[in-house]
């Protein structure tokens, strides 16, 4: 019915709907064949219904020292740097601190949630750890290093 069921349909404020399914539950879909009459202006960009998904990204090898720039793989990214208006994903792993060297985001903050492992990171304002848990925003233009004591 698409209505509550715990008061009457005259007074209900919301609609509840239930999927007959988890969308993770459905068959994969399928384009459908070349309808004359539907359009969409989405030619050159046609966007997959389906779920994506990957696999953990690997952390270093054996023996290999990876640092916090060395190790970022980037995930998604939407809009454009240029005009200043978007966003990127990345993942980081990393085991090495960044030696004699530093980084600067000239497109944008960066939003650092570390999962593993404390980082200990160095800007031009001052030092700060960030552990599993807490945020770190380093706004762009401010350069900035990651220490590292084991894989994160």
């Amino acid at each position: 019915s698409g209505a509550a069921f715990t008061a009457p349909r005259h007074k209900n404020q919301r609609t509840w709907l239930y999927r007959i399914l988890p969308s993770v539950g459905h068959k994969r879909q399928t384009r459908v064949a070349s309808l004359p009459l539907f359009h969409s202006r989405m030619e050159k960009c046609r966007s997959d219904p389906n779920q994506f998904r990957w696999s953990p990204f690997s952390g270093p090898a054996e023996g290999e020292e990876v640092d916090f720039i060395q190790g970022m793989k980037t995930v998604g990214v939407s809009g454009d740097a240029c005009s200043r208006n978007g966003m990127a994903i990345y993942v980081y792993t990393c085991n090495a601190s960044m030696q004699n060297k530093c980084f600067r985001s000239s497109d944008g903050h960066f939003l650092i949630v570390p999962q593993e492992g404390t980082l200990e990171i160095t800007t031009e304002m001052g030092k700060m750890t960030v552990a599993p848990n807490e945020i770190c925003v380093i706004p762009r233009g401010v350069l900035y290093a990651v220490e590292v004591s084991g894989l994160t």
